[in-house]
């Protein structure tokens, strides 16, 4: 089935433009136990309605993006660049005021 699917950058283009990576998830952190790291890595919630999924614009600006789409009717609600909890960028660490000797 096709869809149009807005890319933040580019605007809407056909979805065969795009490549999608599954819905979002929680890594777990600290001492994870092996269920938990299994059930990430294989198991989803394939929720029948608004799930957050991310998508690559492969054919097009290339960037990585996040979209809320209706799994039922693949109505495309929002469309946003992730931001630092998304991608799992690190809080850059604070420069000391005086330089180490």
């Amino acid at each position: 089935m096709s869809f149009l699917l807005t890319c933040p950058n580019c605007g809407p283009r056909d979805v065969n433009e795009f490549a999608y990576a599954g819905e979002v998830t929680t890594r777990p952190v600290g001492g994870a136990s092996l269920r938990e790291l299994t059930d990430y890595v294989y198991f989803r919630r394939n929720v029948a309605g608004v799930q957050r999924e991310w998508w690559h614009h492969r054919f097009g600006c290339e960037r990585w993006f996040l979209a809320e789409r209706d799994t039922r009717t693949n109505e495309v609600l929002r469309v946003e660049l992730p931001g630092p909890a998304e991608t799992g960028a690190a809080h850059e660490p604070e420069v000391p005021e005086t330089p180490a000797v």
